[in-house]
């Protein structure tokens, strides 16, 4: 990667001046994308993502994007598409399959006070560059004191998709979320992906952008302040998505919409669950969550990652130190299976949080685990 950029700049320039080169670089002229401003269109995961990227290129010369094929083949999931014709090749950036490579790359130009968003065609492959996110990225703020922010988002599929493997369908939420400096965000929605990916290309922080392949085609209803160019979510804070009062469920990702919909099913037999989406891994919303615990008086959570040292763990770990007074059942989790993931379909499937297992969860936290049928 620095040897095309060293190629079109002179074989003696230094890193620092192709650097600094890079940060003089301004945004083709061109005019915001346009959104209809009715109460409530649709709009996919995908479209959401790329608008934010399209905003915040055109609001900030700073920002730009590089990874693999996010160029000229439009994004391996299409997420960068019409970037490239819109902001030109000096920003938008294909790299080399080399995950060190180009993620070490993009943390200097954040040192130098671009902002770098870095995609990996899945977070599995940011194994290989996991030294320059957590030893570079993530600790430079504390190691300088404060001299140096690290503005980067490193973005990415992440999680479980469908017939990939063990090597490709890992969750990393619990990983980076363990590592103090790092931001970690887990949309679900279209109104999370645009809101949260605004809020991590704004922050002065390392964010971590943890997407979901199975979600990018899912549409999801937007209001007309989400289309607006000034619309940003706040890191750290969860939202309500069902309001209940019988059991809390918190979810992030793809297992919020696995959670809702158990929901659903659950209030058909008198059971009225509240439905906590994350978005915020690292900062986590500890105040809504046990805020809701005091209220319903019972918890699951769900992930798709391994339980062990998961994201449920901390959960359960929180409201244990602030509500346990409060709970009338053992708190549930509802995680992936402590195992490689499986190839076969049929394995994979067992593997991964379902919705009935979420069911089954709520139904022994709320002591209803044998129909009230069978006890008249």
């Amino acid at each position: 990667m620095l040897g095309i950029i060293r190629q079109k700049l002179g074989a003696g320039t230094s890193s620092a001046t192709m650097l600094g080169q890079l940060q003089r670089i301004r945004p083709a002229a061109s005019a915001l994308r346009s959104f209809s401003s009715s109460a409530k269109e649709q709009m996919t995961v995908r479209d959401a993502l790329n608008s934010a990227l399209d905003e915040e290129m055109s609001a900030d010369p700073k920002v730009f994007l590089m990874g693999e094929e996010v160029g000229e083949y439009q994004g391996a999931y299409k997420i960068t598409k019409g970037l490239l014709d819109k902001y030109g090749p000096e920003r938008v950036l294909d790299t080399p399959i080399t995950e060190a490579g180009f993620t070490g790359i993009g943390v200097g130009a954040a040192y130098y006070g671009l902002k770098p968003v870095v995609e990996f065609m899945t977070f599995n492959f940011s194994m290989q560059a996991i030294d320059h996110i957590i030893n570079s990225a993530a600790k430079s703020n504390y190691m300088s004191a404060g001299q140096i922010n690290v503005p980067i988002v490193f973005r990415g599929p992440n999680g479980a998709a469908a017939g990939v493997g063990a090597q490709h369908s890992q969750c990393y939420a619990a990983w980076y979320a363990a590592v103090p400096g790092l931001k970690v965000l887990a949309p679900y929605s279209s109104e999370d992906a645009r809101g949260l990916l605004k809020a991590a290309i704004r922050d002065p922080d390392p964010v971590v952008f943890l997407e979901n392949e199975l979600l990018y085609g899912e549409s999801f209803p937007v209001s007309a302040e989400v289309f607006d160019s000034s619309f940003c979510l706040p890191i750290g804070k969860a939202k309500i998505e069902r309001e209940g009062k019988d059991i809390t469920i918190t979810a992030f990702s793809k297992m919020v919409g696995y959670a809702l919909q158990a929901a659903e099913i659950l209030a058909k037999e008198g059971i009225n669950a509240e439905v906590i989406n994350l978005r915020s891994i690292r900062p986590l919303d500890r105040a809504t969550i046990n805020a809701s615990v005091r209220k319903t008086n019972r918890l699951i959570t769900v992930e798709e990652g391994f339980p062990q040292h998961g994201v449920g763990a901390e959960i359960c770990a929180s409201v244990v130190e602030e509500s346990f007074g409060y709970l009338d059942a053992p708190v549930e989790r509802v995680a992936g299976a402590d195992v490689p993931m499986p190839y076969a379909a049929n394995l994979e499937r067992l593997a991964v949080p379902q919705i009935e297992d979420i069911v089954r969860a709520a139904k022994r936290a709320c002591y209803r685990s044998v129909p009230l049928a069978a006890n008249a």
